[in-house]
């Protein structure tokens, strides 16, 4: 807060309340009574616990600035540590942490500094924990109940035919009497309610195109998220194409192959060796298999470079006829 001073010619200027009272020929010529802090008001719309903290800073932060409480009794002297004749700011800061460590506080000289500058600037709101100030949600103060149901109405538009707003309010009043009753719950204001669906229905076309908001809707959701795996090859990504060759197959039969590709998400370098291979083929194969499908069947062309199963046959020698 700011204080206008005018001299004996007239003049003005102005200057910060904590300034003023914090100067050393500064004094109170005439006192009606105690000084009352008069900060509930600007902290009222805060939790409670919220403004009582607010309210409890700013009276450490005064007697930081000025010396005394607020509401110190007249004709009080500051205490020797706060006395801003014979102390510095910075050493009324530190002996302000003392006393608040002796209070059980865990403060420091620093966070005492932090919180006067936040006095100085914002006055007694600027020392509220905004944290634990309840968050504004995208409805504001509207009853939760009305917000269910115009959700539900913005649903039901998505396969019908395109509507008005007029038409959303209509429909949320009769959800809300169908399921708590003819006149239970109040609608808000046709402008908060206009505000409200704006909010809720955005991105939805509700009003505009309907084969805009149906094919919207119609969207899956997207392929790609995180996965935790926890052992080898619990995650595994399976593809197929089919080779443009003919091959023979048992007895001599010619066809078509197609050409399967795995994908196997690993956890470690020690599970690859029986899981890497274990996933990818079998040694034995199963009784069904053709003899050709198993493991030591297998055969690669030459490679200069090592194989991509050359960690696996070092780590298991389960896979060491994995390939030739």
């Amino acid at each position: 807060m700011r204080v206008r001073l005018a001299d004996e010619h007239g003049g003005g200027m102005l200057v910060d309340q904590v300034h003023l009272q914090s100067a050393v020929d500064f004094a109170v010529l005439e006192s009606r009574g105690p000084v009352r802090l008069g900060s509930s008001a600007l902290v009222g719309h805060l939790p409670k616990e919220v403004a009582e903290r607010a309210l409890w800073w700013q009276r450490h932060m005064v007697e930081v600035l000025t010396g005394l409480v607020p509401d110190a009794p007249a004709g009080v002297r500051p205490r020797p540590e706060y006395d801003p004749s014979c102390r510095s700011l910075a050493e009324r800061e530190r002996a302000k942490a003392v006393e608040l460590v002796a209070l059980g506080e865990e403060v420091s000289p620093r966070t005492v500094k932090r919180m006067r500058q936040r006095y100085e600037s914002g006055g007694v709101e600027a020392l509220a924990d905004h944290r634990l100030v309840p968050h504004t949600t995208v409805a504001g103060k509207v009853d939760q109940r009305v917000v269910e149901a115009v959700r539900q109405a913005i649903a039901e538009s998505v396969n019908a035919s395109t509507r008005t707003i007029e038409h959303a309010r209509w429909r949320t009043e009769r959800i809300l009497a169908a399921e708590h009753g003819e006149g239970v719950v109040a609608m808000p204001a046709r402008t908060t309610f206009y505000r409200l669906f704006g909010k809720l229905s955005g991105g939805v076309h509700v009003t505009g195109s309907a084969r805009t908001r149906r094919s919207l809707a119609d969207q899956p959701e997207g392929p790609f998220r995180y996965e935790q795996v926890t052992a080898p090859g619990e995650l595994m990504q399976i593809d197929s194409t089919p080779l443009d060759v003919l091959v023979r197959l048992d007895e001599g039969v010619p066809g078509r192959v197609e050409l399967c590709g795995l994908c196997v998400r690993l956890v470690s370098d020690r599970a690859v060796g029986g899981s890497w291979h274990d996933a990818w083929t079998s040694t034995s194969g199963e009784p069904s298999w053709a003899p050709g499908t198993s493991a030591p069947s297998t055969t690669t062309p030459p490679r200069t470079s090592p194989t991509p199963w050359a960690r696996p046959q070092a780590t298991n020698v389960r896979a060491s006829s994995a390939a030739h």
